[in-house]
């Protein structure tokens, strides 16, 4: 497919954008509201921002990470997630062309809503997560049609498999250890994926884990193996690696 450098343009501008929906998604998530009403308000005094307040990576830049109003910190997380998706989308104009890379840009920005969500508040939004799936099997149906009936089984299979995980590891510890949303989450996975890459979804996540909550414990000086992982934030970005690397031969 042919890509004109005005796609490439409004793919790369379009990001930072999502990121910022990303990072506030997941902000009204943690706090206990809707995801998807209400206009942005400083956290720490409330004031309602404007739009010179929510220029993606810009203002805060220019506002030195303060509130405008009341100059209290923002913090990093808002500017990091919208780099994030700004990367995002640099990697799917670089990496495709046409119309796939809306869709690859697509992806990677729902699964950075998720990965922000669940780093947050341990919540992977059923509002995206499930959307995701029948995505994944309508993206499946136009570059790979011959593939879907493998894919509606990976996504099955996942699925069942991440729910029996879940439901065997409470009735053997008598506690919660992976979340419904991880097994909806693998369910999207293997729509998009199919069979043959889940494994590397899985080992990849699990090894960053591992490593992120390692090195933050050793910093912390403190070894707690019953602290809770958001391992959704871990299997997102491993699913859109996987994905853009093309281990399964869709493109």
């Amino acid at each position: 497919m042919l890509e004109t450098p005005l796609q490439s343009i409004l793919v790369t501008l379009a990001g930072p954008v999502f990121g910022s929906f990303a990072a506030t998604l997941a902000h009204r998530i943690a706090a206990g509201g809707s995801p998807w009403s209400g206009r942005s308000r400083c956290a720490a005094c409330g004031h309602v921002l404007g739009v010179r307040d929510l220029i993606p990576i810009a203002s805060w830049l220019v506002l030195g990470g303060r509130c405008r109003y009341c100059r209290s910190a923002i913090g990093r997380f808002e500017p990091a997630v919208e780099a994030l998706a700004l990367a995002i989308a640099i990697m799917a104009v670089a990496r495709f062309g046409g119309g796939q890379v809306w869709l690859a840009a697509g992806l990677g920005w729902a699964l950075l809503a998720l990965a922000a969500a669940d780093a947050r508040a341990m919540v992977l939004p059923d509002p995206i997560t499930l959307p995701l799936a029948l995505a994944g099997f309508a993206a499946t149906a136009w570059l790979a049609p011959e593939r879907l009936a493998s894919h509606a089984l990976a996504a099955g299979g996942a699925f069942a498999l991440f729910l029996a995980i879940r439901l065997g590891y409470r009735r053997f510890r008598g506690r919660e250890g992976l979340g419904l949303g991880d097994a909806k989450l693998m369910a999207a996975a293997g729509a998009w994926l199919g069979p043959e890459p889940l494994a590397t979804v899985v080992l990849a996540a699990a090894l960053a884990a591992l490593a992120v909550t390692g090195l933050r414990q050793w910093r912390e000086q403190r070894i707690d193996l019953a602290a809770p992982i958001p391992f959704g934030a871990y299997l997102a970005p491993a699913i859109w690696l996987v994905w853009i690397a093309d281990p399964g031969g869709m493109f």
